[in-house]
């Protein structure tokens, strides 16, 4: 072994020359991979100075990849059973072809701002890129949590102007329910009265509905928020409940009580509703609409609480949104409120002209 303790040193393991150097009192081995004594010295000044300088990154972090760090995103979204699961992995499909074999400390914000422009010219929206820069910003601070890695470089975000602003007015609801298969009708009269998500809905399970007490509560760990919530059920989205109840599969076993065979409350022939694409695009043609999605039940939910004059507080506890911001995007403006917007507007011009009118003739007398 050559050199100083404190200074760092060379030594030779078989035919080939290491480092062993330390940061913060603890100490590092690295192979220089070659047999020359000199380029062993010349690996230990660069990590000297990386030392010096604050850019040590370590061996080991020099050899993570962005498709390394992709790997604990996944994992993580698995052990915490996380309902975005898939939304990610269609993430890392944009991401990994670019990104993919970068080292993880080399990755820059140019580089990644090279990526939004890439994303940009083959048509993605804003919201779409920011949701894959989210996705490589939680790769970098599960690396970090992990000490995979020492760094992150800065990840900016779009704005996200394609914010969608669509919803059902009661018309096209009722066309559109009608128009779609019998065990899909339940399920989209529950998200146009609650405003639930469509994994909330499709979750639901009888134990969590008390039809004596006429409430469903979803508890924390199956909402987005973790917050737990409790609704009551009135008018159609009563009956909407009540008619699954009836139409519930069970199995007659003689000398045993009926036994459940469907734990969820919505199902189609006792099994779990799953893809539903082509059966709400096919409804949505029979009823004239385009556009729409699932989620317009969503902020048309919101709409319809607080025009109705439910309390703001009340109508995010039935919704489940968490911040005023969000339901405050939601609550949106119809083509029906500008009209009636400017019918109001027309009317009171006329009753100031009619009361100018009036003061008028009195002041001649």
């Amino acid at each position: 072994m050559k050199g100083k303790k404190g200074n760092g040193s060379v030594f030779q393991r078989g035919a080939v020359w290491w480092v062993k150097y330390y940061r913060n009192g603890k100490a590092y081995r690295e192979s220089s991979g070659s047999d020359k004594e000199s380029d062993a010295r010349k690996l230990l000044r660069k990590r000297q100075g990386e030392i010096a300088l604050d850019r040590f990154i370590g061996p080991e972090s020099e050899r993570i990849t962005v498709r390394d760090l992709s790997e604990a995103l996944v994992n993580d979204y698995h052990v915490n059973q996380k309902k975005s699961t898939a939304r990610a992995v269609r993430s890392l499909t944009h991401i990994l072809p670019y990104f993919g074999d970068y080292k993880a400390h080399q990755l820059r914000t140019d580089t990644v701002k090279n990526y939004v422009a890439h994303r940009l010219e083959q048509g993605a929206a804003n919201a779409t890129i920011n949701r894959e820069l989210s996705a490589l910003k939680r790769m970098y601070t599960l690396g970090m949590q992990a000490e995979r890695i020492q760094r992150r470089p800065y990840i900016p975000m779009l704005e996200a102007h394609n914010v969608r602003q669509g919803f059902f007015e009661r018309g096209e609801f009722l066309k559109f329910r009608a128009a779609l298969p019998d065990h899909l009708k339940p399920v989209v009269t529950f998200a146009y009265s609650t405003g639930w998500r469509r994994g909330e809905i499709l979750g639901l399970k009888w134990n969590q509905v008390d039809l004596a007490a006429k409430t469903v509560r979803i508890e924390g760990d199956s909402t987005k928020n973790k917050k737990a919530r409790t609704i009551a059920l009135d008018g159609e989205l009563l009956e909407a409940v009540q008619g699954q109840w009836e139409k519930r599969v069970v199995a007659e076993i003689p000398g045993q009580s009926p036994t459940l065979l469907c734990a969820y409350v919505f199902h189609q022939n006792g099994k779990p509703i799953g893809d539903f694409r082509d059966a709400w695009a096919k409804a949505l043609k029979e009823a004239g609409l385009t556009g729409k999605i699932l989620h317009d039940f969503r902020r048309t939910a919101v709409r319809n609480m607080t025009r109705a004059g439910v309390p703001e507080r009340v109508a995010m506890m039935v919704s489940g949104h968490k911040t005023r911001s969000v339901f405050d995007r939601y609550d949106i403006v119809s083509d029906d409120d500008l009209r009636e917007a400017a019918r109001k507007s027309w009317e009171h011009a006329q009753n100031q002209e009619a009361a100018a009118k009036v003061v008028a003739l009195r002041s001649n007398q």
